[in-house]
């Protein structure tokens, strides 16, 4: 079964959730693959791929595990440094974690009542992980923008604390989470619909990806 996912997931959920599989399925072997890249299925030979958005290319289907917010967040010791943070305009004063996305712009859009607002970033690291990112923040680097089930145990820990939480922030899409795509067949092989099944019942739901989520780096 040839997996892709997008690294932090597959790090944090899908590792410890194929230990797991094993044991129930020891027949099926599992080859996982993780790059922040999206995969073509078909040009890879992905059975899975766990993407952070719903799937637009044709001949695929999706099956989305859950919808996820991403939340600005930052360490107590950058938070006792920093200017005040009451608006999102005044995010271009502080030094932002961005992750690299070539050719766009590094920016945050906030969803209020009022609408959408986009806010220009100030990058002081530039990086394609958000485990990176999320180590630098931990560091008292500067403010980072990570899924919520991502740094909900730092959170909880006080090694982060969330920013402007009265807003929902995104630097893409509203609508991301983790979907499970597969090829758009007339039958799904049965090694690919056990291994979802077992996923979706770990992870799918409101609460349950801040449970399933491993903590990274401590």
């Amino acid at each position: 079964l040839r997996v892709h996912s997008r690294v932090m997931f597959g790090v944090g959920v899908l590792t410890p959730l194929i230990a797991r599989f094993r044991a129930l399925y020891p027949d099926i072997h599992v080859e996982l693959l993780l790059a922040e890249a999206q995969a073509d299925l078909r040009l890879q030979q992905i059975d899975v791929d766990f993407r952070i958005a719903p799937p637009v290319e044709a001949g695929l289907k999706r099956r989305i595990l859950f919808k996820s917010e991403r939340y600005l967040v930052a360490s107590p010791d950058y938070i006792a440094t920093m200017p005040e943070l009451t608006s999102p305009p005044q995010l271009t004063n502080h030094a932002c974690l961005c992750y690299l996305k070539p050719g766009e712009r590094y920016v945050c859009r906030f969803m209020s009542e009022k609408g959408v607002e986009e806010v220009p970033l100030n990058p002081r690291h530039v990086t394609n992980s958000g485990i990176v990112q999320l180590e630098l923040a931990r560091l008292g680097e500067g403010i980072a923008l990570l899924d919520d089930y991502t740094v909900a145990n730092d959170i909880a820990q006080g090694r982060l604390v969330r920013l402007l939480p009265d807003f929902r922030v995104t630097n893409s899409s509203f609508e991301d989470g983790i979907y499970a795509t597969i090829l758009d067949t007339p039958m799904i092989p049965a090694k690919i619909r056990v291994f979802l099944d077992f996923v979706a019942e770990e992870v799918s739901g409101s609460d349950r990806r801040f449970l399933a989520y491993r903590q990274l780096g401590t």
